[in-house]
């Protein structure tokens, strides 16, 4: 399945507006998703970017981008970035998340999802923390996650 999910993300953004076409294929498949509306910018075996626009749906009373948008934006592309990144062999689901809200988050938010180490094949599972910072249009990081993936093998 990893590999069919870079596959497909390879092939569709070429398109043009593929990679609108991708992120909404994403939130048909994890509807959940759909309520931030995000947008893929980048997948790739270790790194996954995406964006988030602030609008009045993902706004607080404050008039910020509300901090469950924010985690959302990071889950979205932390799952993704996962599966770009373990091997078709194993399989993954988020265990717990670490969050950390540095700044106000006003505009167009930028998420970078990293794993903490390239994910491997084994025979049992194991523990693969994902980093995800978001940063503003001025590039300033205003949350940061830090999500604990649990991969293990897949079932035959």
């Amino acid at each position: 399945m990893a590999a069919s999910v870079l596959r497909l993300y390879k092939r569709i953004s070429r398109w043009p507006a593929g990679r609108w076409l991708f992120s909404r294929l994403v939130c048909w498949k994890a509807p959940y998703f759909s309520s931030i509306a995000p947008r893929i910018v980048s997948l790739a075996p270790g790194r996954g970017e995406a964006t988030l626009r602030h609008r009045h749906a993902v706004s607080n009373h404050l008039g910020t981008v509300h901090a469950i948008a924010l985690c959302n934006l990071a889950e979205f592309i932390g799952g993704l970035t996962c599966e770009a990144s373990i091997p078709a062999s194993m399989r993954w689901i988020p265990k717990g998340m670490a969050v950390e809200y540095l700044k106000k988050a006003a505009g167009r938010m930028h998420a970078l999802a990293v794993p903490a180490f390239e994910p491997v094949a084994a025979d049992a599972g194991y523990a693969l923390p994902l980093d995800v910072d978001v940063a503003n249009d001025a590039g300033e990081t205003v949350f940061r996650a830090r999500i604990d993936m649990w991969v293990s093998p897949r079932r035959g």
